[in-house]
């Protein structure tokens, strides 16, 4: 890390309103991605974006300046999107599931059926789910962000996985 970056992070820490400004700028896309990534709504990202800069801020004083910051911002967000799918459990899905990758391109029912799988999945599993199958991000990056050990994501993915192929399986449907 520069010296230029830990001091900045030093004055976000102490309160620096142009300091917290300047972070934002330099994450903002970076966090509205991956919350955009678990969410699967750009209204609702939004909405998270906002309350993940303001927990930023409001804790910035428990952030360690030697630590990344963008892993902390990932960690943040991570929290704040499956707060967002909490309450997006009460509304209507917006996820179509076309964004659901499969080898032979399903028709529109099976991805409807695939997000209503996803969608029925608890928020901790489909956080899981859609980090690990869909994103395919690394178990240790998954593992970081939700602030779990790597054997925590393992588990929550197998059965994140179970569930779906079971779910699909009731629905008549081979995964």
């Amino acid at each position: 890390m520069a010296g230029d970056d830990v001091e900045l992070l030093r004055q976000f820490v102490d309160g620096n309103r142009e300091a917290f400004e300047a972070l934002y700028r330099r994450h903002h896309r970076e966090v509205y991605g991956w919350i955009l990534r678990i969410v699967r709504d750009p209204a609702a990202a939004d909405d998270a974006l906002v309350e993940v800069f303001w927990r930023a801020y409001r804790s910035r004083a428990r952030f360690d300046v030697t630590r990344q910051f963008g892993a902390w911002m990932r960690r943040i967000a991570t929290n704040a999107a499956v707060d967002q799918l909490r309450t997006m459990g009460h509304r209507p899905a917006q996820f179509d599931g076309d964004d659901v990758a499969a080898p032979s391109q399903p028709d529109a029912d099976v991805r409807r059926q695939i997000a209503a799988a996803l969608k029925g999945l608890s928020p901790k599993l489909r956080v899981v789910a859609i980090l690990g199958l869909i994103e395919e991000r690394p178990l240790a990056e998954i593992a970081d962000a939700l602030d779990v050990p790597v054997g925590t994501v393992k588990s929550r993915l197998f059965r994140a996985t179970r569930s779906l192929r079971n779910e699909l399986q009731r629905k008549g449907i081979q995964p």
